[in-house]
């Protein structure tokens, strides 16, 4: 989506200093684990930069006033700025404090429109936006920003940073020669991504365009599925591919606060406990939340909504957090008349729950640690008590299919794979995997436009187009397929020898529910192994 993005580039230092008083003509910044995020104006004129360590920038200007990085602050005193863009570009999204985006077209259509000729490219019309916003912003509460537009979130803040208008469809050729250190700037700050970037340069990669040329399965396969969203960014692509899951009931949770709720503490308490039952109410449907809407009534029916888009699938105490700190700057900023009495949390947007699959107790993704020896003592009672095969450990090995690959050993004893996992295992299924594996594959059909079985010949080819899969009684109509791919094991002992082939196939059912299967077909019938999630 063609995206605008409005980026205050001081905003935390600006925050600071507005909550400390501070006179403008002080240089400051704002420091993060010793590190600089952010200077003021008077800062760089000293010789201070972002990025500078704080002993470097205290060097180069002894005068300068640091102020710690604080979340709640910087997003506290932000919403009058976020209410200024809405002014000019309804809709927005805040990302953080000091970037809030929003789609495009609504914005460049309608100054184009009404401002430019129509045989003209909407470059023009995009430039009066650019204009108009920063004018806006500046007038309305004194703040510098920066606009930018291009295709995609991670395109449009870049754009932004530089205050550039990329045009659609070209977001690639401009990512291309910029950085691989843009995947971890310092104002984008993000846990997972140093040691990536890190990575990355002792590889040789250098820029954007040399990490976007490497095929996305490669990446998955030696860095994982953080590295394929950076990936994904990098080659100007949507950051998440769509969903194809059938959208879920209603998932919104509402609030009767009573008494109105005109205190930040009592605020952040009423936040906790609903992003709590949001994240239940999620958790039953198997989804994880991205964009998080969130809607406030005040007792005399005042209603204020602010929409926030996050990177990664937000926790309940990531959910919590930002609608504390939204609370906090409508309670303290937006002069309400009265007190809120409702508040509706809206999943926006919403992921399959893997994307955000947490560790079975704390710390369980850790080697070491006192959380993961009590629950290896728990472990252990549990086949004291049931007997050691009550508590199975699944041992990744080598092998071509998905039931072969995986094997179950009693917890406790050695994790040795079945088959060597190092092998080259030609013809073994590509990725991704299904989620769900029948240990005994099931039967399905899978026919022609005619009704008559698809058959895979010797050559490893489909006779027929499929058209229809029918599985645990109920019909689907293939809308895509991939494949097939011959098995041929142990041909040389007639006993054991396996001689069959794989098929993907993507159907969907006739109320528009999609999902996708693992088939193989061996001694002329068809059978599920897997099933995509």
């Amino acid at each position: 989506m063609y995206t605008l993005a409005v980026w205050c580039p001081d905003w935390p230092v600006v925050a600071a200093s507005a909550e400390a008083a501070l006179l403008p003509h002080v240089p400051a910044a704002v420091v993060d684990s010793g590190e600089v995020i952010a200077c003021s104006a008077v800062a760089r004129a000293e010789g201070v930069r972002r990025g500078m360590r704080k002993r470097t920038a205290q060097g180069q200007c002894p005068e300068l006033v640091v102020f710690d990085h604080d979340e709640a602050r910087d997003t506290r005193l932000f919403e009058p700025v976020a209410a200024a863009v809405e002014e000019l570009a309804p809709g927005i999204e805040v990302v953080r404090a000091g970037l809030v985006v929003v789609a495009a077209q609504g914005p460049i259509g309608y100054f184009g429109s009404v401002e430019q000729p129509a045989e003209q490219p909407a470059a023009r019309a995009a430039e009066q936006v650019a204009e108009r916003l920063v004018d806006h912003i500046a007038v309305r509460t004194g703040v510098e920003a920066l606009v930018g537009f291009a295709d995609g979130l991670f395109a449009a803040t870049l754009a932004a940073h530089r205050g550039v208008i990329v045009p659609p469809g070209r977001s690639a050729d401009f990512l291309a020669p910029l950085g691989i250190r843009e995947l971890d700037h310092p104002a984008e700050r993000r846990a997972d991504r140093a040691d990536l970037v890190d990575l990355l340069r002792r590889l040789g990669l250098r820029t954007l365009g040399e990490f976007a040329a490497i095929p996305e399965r490669a990446v998955a396969t030696r860095f994982g599925r953080r590295a394929v969203l950076a990936h994904r960014q990098a080659a100007g692509l949507e950051q998440r591919p769509g969903s194809r899951r059938r959208p879920p009931p209603e998932l919104s949770v509402i609030r009767q606060l009573d008494p109105p709720v005109e205190r930040v503490d009592a605020a952040a308490f009423a936040a906790k406990g609903l992003a709590e039952r949001l994240h239940t109410v999620l958790a039953a449907h198997g989804l994880a939340c991205t964009r998080l809407g969130i809607q406030a009534t005040t007792e005399n029916g005042e209603q204020l909504r602010r929409v926030w888009r996050c990177a990664d699938p937000l926790t309940p105490q990531g959910t919590a957090d930002r609608v504390r700190w939204q609370l906090d700057g409508w309670l303290t900023r937006a002069r309400l008349t009265a007190g809120i009495q409702v508040l509706r949390l809206d999943p926006e947007e919403v992921v399959d729950a893997t994307a955000l699959q947490a560790g079975l107790w704390p710390g369980a993704g850790q080697d070491q640690g006192e959380a993961a020896e009590r629950a290896a003592r728990a472990m252990v009672r549990v086949q004291g008590l049931l007997g050691p095969d009550a508590v199975l450990t699944p041992v990744l090995g080598g092998g071509r299919g998905p039931v072969e690959r995986v094997r179950l050993v009693p917890w406790g004893d050695e994790r040795t794979p079945a088959a060597d996992p190092d092998q080259p295992w030609p013809g073994r299924l590509p990725a991704p995997s299904p989620a769900t594996v029948f240990p005994d594959p099931e039967p399905v059909a899978l026919v022609d436009e005619s009704g008559a079985d698809v058959v895979v010949t010797g050559y490893a080819e489909l006779i027929a187009d499929p058209h229809r899969i029918v599985h645990a009684g109920r019909t689907r109509q293939v809308i895509a397929w991939s494949g097939p791919w011959p098995v041929d094991e142990r041909w040389w002992d007639g006993t054991t020898a396996v001689r069959a082939a794989r098929l993907q196939v993507l159907g969907t059912a006739p109320d528009g529910e999609e999902q996708a299967f693992l088939l193989i077909r061996a001694g002329g019938k068809w059978a599920v192994e897997g099933v995509y999630d």
